[in-house]
């Protein structure tokens, strides 16, 4: 005997197949979106994974942005082959210097379904990015007239600092030189300070809070910009094919060789090191960055000593 519960059942499945409805269909896919593995001024790399009950009956993928957060497929978006459950792709014509907002989407019968969203924003011009570190650098090394076209381009090495002074002329590899300690954060001229006594600083006493972000005291990188620290370019060399001079150049930042100025005020050492400032300091020296044919390693440095700088964005 057919109780009434059985009935009213019997009776939702034949009305489903009427309409020509599957309960399966009612479930939507699950889409996860990819990091960034391309950022350039005009273009963003992305895309996403598509899984769960729904992802077998997809019609549709691909990414969807906007300026504006949540973007859903009424906004910018890419269209992929149908049936991928990873997919990879290059967004074009984007704004140099824009923020937007990312997200994969998939869409079966059931209806469009949307993964985490990510925000990015396009560099400026003379910016390059690292998708393995995620952090935005400067193309060339301060002062630098163009980005290294080899190890030894001696047009991409750029100004010669003095750990914690500002850009007042000192960096010129052609300023005249002083023996004189500054007591104070700003000399007040732009000579090469030169000294071999303790602290082997321009300044005397020695202030470790330059260079400390990018608002902090004598910061010489453009706005928005400030000095790596010790852990930062640390991370750059792990992302690096070889851990040695030769890896610094080939990666993403093009770093080349650089000359160094002593406490005396002798530059030295071209096409040899590549050294290059960080914002840590270890007490009375400050770390650097160095590189040369076999390794590559962060070290400590007296503060008088002349090096390049790479600025990374904040």
């Amino acid at each position: 005997m057919r109780t009434p519960t059985f009935r009213l059942l019997i009776a939702f499945v034949t009305l489903l197949t009427f309409i020509g409805c599957d309960p399966e269909l009612k479930v939507v896919p699950e889409v996860t979106t990819t990091a960034l593995t391309l950022l350039t001024t005009s273009s963003a790399g992305s895309g996403g994974t598509v899984t769960g009950e729904g992802a077998n009956t997809v019609t549709a993928i691909g990414l969807c942005w906007s300026t504006s957060p949540a973007p859903t497929i009424n906004d910018s978006k890419s269209s992929e082959k149908a049936g991928q459950a990873t997919f990879t792709t290059t967004i074009d014509g984007l704004t140099l210097n824009t923020r937007y907002y990312l997200r994969a989407y998939a869409t079966n019968p059931a209806g469009t379904a949307y993964g985490n969203e990510i925000s990015f924003t396009t560099l400026n011009l003379n910016e390059v990015y690292n998708p393995v570190t995620g952090r935005v650098w400067m193309d060339r090394n301060l002062g630098a007239s163009r980005v290294a076209t080899s190890m030894t381009d001696s047009e991409a090495t750029g100004d010669l600092y003095q750990w914690g002074r500002a850009a007042d002329g000192h960096e010129k590899r052609t300023s005249g030189t002083t023996k004189n300690l500054s007591p104070g954060d700003s000399p007040g001229h732009g000579l090469f300070v030169t000294a071999y006594l303790d602290p082997v600083d321009w300044r005397s006493p020695q202030n470790n809070n330059l260079w400390q972000g990018v608002n902090g005291i004598n910061n010489p990188c453009p706005a928005g910009y400030r000095i790596p620290t010790e852990a930062e370019w640390n991370e750059e060399r792990a992302s690096w094919r070889t851990n040695t001079a030769k890896g610094a150049f080939y990666s993403v930042l093009k770093l080349p060789l650089t000359p160094q100025r002593s406490y005396d005020g002798a530059v030295f050492d071209y096409n040899v090191l590549g050294e290059y400032w960080t914002s840590t300091v270890n007490g009375i020296n400050a770390q650097l960055l160095h590189t040369n044919e076999a390794n590559a390693y962060t070290m400590s440095m007296y503060r008088i000593y002349g090096h390049c700088i790479r600025c990374i964005k904040d």
